[in-house]
């Protein structure tokens, strides 16, 4: 047993540092995201054991569990044993936003991330949680980006979001937790069924993973796929906007010649690179076949969290909300 345990620890330590080596300039300044929970004990653990300088982690303080100030204790005491710097980002969740708790939670989480230095964040979800994202995105109707799950690596902000285990099952990791002797924090919702996430874990996921027992694996494996394919829909935005663009513009006679598709692929990936909201499919739908379909002296707009698409002179303005 004591052999088969080196040889796991072995093995994550050598893929999560395979995967940084290939992603990290030299003296990148490290964040890493900690909960307290297993996922995020074995990564800083990980992090810590590749002899990583500039390494630092931050819990977020919810304050949704009465366990919260003991959570936040527990990482204290664990990034002391380390060695590790720790900063305690305490954030208020907006329980009333019409997010849902789960998605307001995530939104105060990456408010707080983005308070962090410039560097890398790097976050320990595993392919057991880029199954349930497919599965949710999948569920709600999501497009090719929707599908493709969560990225490896993306940019936030002034922030590189990465994460080294998204190849890596649960299992693996509660296994590497055992073989080092690590503790952790078990958060008493993650049995809440009536949170979408637990329900999808618990049940949905289960349910399926007994007749197709590689599911979690095979989720993970199409989000790749789909990832290649938001990657040259995304190739293919960038040429046509070198068509179209008039500075910040876009010139409506070259919007017009396009697909109806190769249209809303133009807008949605314009959108994605100033930050703004990408609307439902049903809506940017309508406001594509308004572009291609109105008069000159029409003016279609499509109103957005973050401002309003206008046309106006026979280009296509991105107003951003004042």
């Amino acid at each position: 047993m004591a052999v088969s345990r080196n040889s796991l620890s072995a093995d994550l330590l050598k893929r999560v540092g395979v995967f940084l080596a290939t992603r990290l300039p030299p003296d990148e300044r490290l964040w890493v995201g900690l909960s307290g929970g297993c996922d995020s004990v074995v990564l800083l653990h990980l992090l810590h054991r590749l002899g990583l300088t500039r390494l630092a982690a931050v819990h977020v303080h919810h304050g949704l569990s009465p366990n919260a100030d003991a959570w936040a204790d527990f990482c204290t005491s664990y990034c002391e044993r380390l060695g590790v710097p720790l900063t305690i980002s305490r954030v208020t969740v907006d329980a009333f936003s019409g997010l849902g708790l789960e998605a307001a939670a995530r939104s105060a989480r990456y408010a707080a991330f983005a308070e962090c230095p410039a560097g890398s964040l790097l976050l320990a979800q595993h392919r057991g949680d880029q199954a349930e994202t497919v599965l949710h995105n999948l569920l709600r109707g999501s497009g090719v980006t929707g599908a493709a799950g969560m990225p490896a690596e993306r940019t936030f902000g002034h922030l590189r979001v990465l994460r080294p285990m998204l190849d890596v099952s649960r299992s693996e990791i509660e296994s590497y937790a055992a073989a080092e002797g690590l503790d952790w924090i078990t958060d008493e919702s993650n049995a809440d069924t009536a949170l979408t996430r637990n329900f999808l874990r618990h049940e949905a996921l289960a349910a399926i993973s007994q007749r197709f027992p590689s599911a979690e694996a095979s989720l993970a494996q199409a989000a790749a796929h789909f990832a290649e394919a938001a990657g040259l829909l995304d190739d293919l935005a960038r040429q046509d906007w070198q068509l179209a663009a008039d500075g910040e513009l876009a010139r409506m006679p070259v919007l017009r010649q396009m697909s109806l598709p190769r249209l809303k692929n133009l807008l949605r990936h314009r959108l994605r690179c100033l930050g703004w909201q990408v609307p439902v499919a049903a809506r940017l739908e309508e406001f594509a076949r308004q572009l291609h379909s109105a008069a000159p002296d029409r003016h279609p707009e499509l109103l957005l969290p973050g401002g309003k698409m206008r046309v106006a002179r026979g280009r296509l303005h991105w107003l951003p909300e004042k």
